[in-house]
């Protein structure tokens, strides 16, 4: 790799971090909904708890715009400006690590989800993340607890990578963003999933 390839990777790299980092949903709140919206739920400065204060419209914009900065930089560095091969990996993973450990918030951040959905449709023209979304989407279905319809979601990206999309690239992407992304979902993954549909015992003893 050349001087003006490791130049290109590097500005890119720094980009992607920059956008990631820039802390939308707690901007939503503050501008739109005049609140703090960590004061809501876990705390977290994410779209969940723009849901929380101030409903499911400024949530949807608030994970449009985390997507947005995921998707924006990758897209143009790989497909604009044609980046290939492992110079892809730093600036894929740029605006997830910008977003977890945000600057501007003293190094704290989200978790990461939407970001992920954003740079996946970077670099697969959202293929990868709608195989994720109706993963997830199923596994908020069956069960309640927000980490492991993640994971499943993950699960599935990897599958569909492996299985259509084998490259080299895109699998160390996907497995250092997993990496990322369950770490913060850890508390809930520490939980056993609760099921929504329980089947009712038809066999009780009668008295």
């Amino acid at each position: 790799m050349g001087i003006p390839e490791i130049a290109r990777t590097l500005f890119w790299t720094t980009a992607g971090f920059v956008a990631g980092a820039i802390p939308f949903s707690l901007l939503v709140g503050r501008l739109a909904l005049s609140t703090d919206i960590r004061d809501y739920g876990d705390g977290n400065p994410g779209a969940t708890n723009v849901f929380r204060a101030g409903g499911r419209a400024w949530a949807f914009v608030a994970v449009l715009l985390d997507m947005l900065k995921g998707a924006l930089p990758v897209a143009l560095a790989y497909t604009i400006y044609a980046v290939q091969g492992y110079a892809m990996v730093p600036i894929a993973v740029a605006p997830l690590v910008g977003h977890l450990a945000s600057p501007f918030l003293k190094g704290r951040g989200g978790k990461g989800v939407a970001v992920t959905g954003g740079l996946w449709i970077g670099l697969t023209y959202g293929a990868a993340t709608a195989v994720g979304l109706i993963a997830m989407s199923l596994g908020y279905l069956v069960q309640s607890v927000a980490g492991w319809a993640v994971a499943l979601g993950l699960l599935a990206m990897g599958a569909y990578l492996a299985l259509v999309w084998p490259d080299a690239t895109h699998l160390i992407v996907w497995g250092i963003t997993t990496l990322l992304v369950l770490w913060r979902h850890r508390e809930d993954l520490g939980r056993p999933p609760e099921w929504r549909f329980r089947s009712p015992n038809r066999f009780r003893q009668r008295r």
